[in-house]
């Protein structure tokens, strides 16, 4: 299953297409207006480094309302953010690359310091403390 979801979503990315979700269309009005999405989907950086990324195309003349950069950021994050490995990520580096509390990535810490490595998402969505929604969302950004 994980294999047909990677497959699809590199597809997907390759001809052209991005995933959908909030900011899609205000990223492909915006970004596309002078590259296309092959600038930004072979990328894998987290909020901050988006955030850098997009302050450049604004130096180079990137025009929208402040609201539509900040949606491109945060939906290039969501798709387009860093794989965290679950298993050697400190508490903070959870929190951020997969948009947890501090008392989630805590958590996740503590459960993974107790019972040694996750080797499963289910395991890693029984973690007491965890919203496993928020796991099971952003499961593309996790590895073992």
């Amino acid at each position: 299953m994980k294999f047909v979801f990677c497959l699809t979503f590199v597809c997907t990315v390759a001809f052209g297409q991005l995933p959908e979700g909030e900011g899609k269309a205000v990223t492909e009005k915006v970004c596309n207006n002078c590259h296309g999405p092959e600038n930004y989907t072979g990328k894998r950086l987290n909020k901050d480094g988006w955030e850098a990324v997009i302050q450049e195309m604004i130096a180079k003349g990137a025009q929208a309302p402040d609201a539509d950069f900040d949606a491109i950021v945060l939906y290039l994050a969501r798709n387009f953010g860093p794989k965290v490995n679950v298993n050697q990520a400190p508490a903070k580096e959870l929190e951020t690359s997969l948009e947890l509390t501090a008392d989630e990535g805590a958590a996740i810490v503590r459960y993974r310091e107790k019972n040694g490595a996750f080797k499963t998402i289910d395991e890693l969505k029984g973690v007491p403390g965890v919203d496993a929604n928020k796991i099971e969302a952003r499961k593309d950004r996790i590895v073992f």
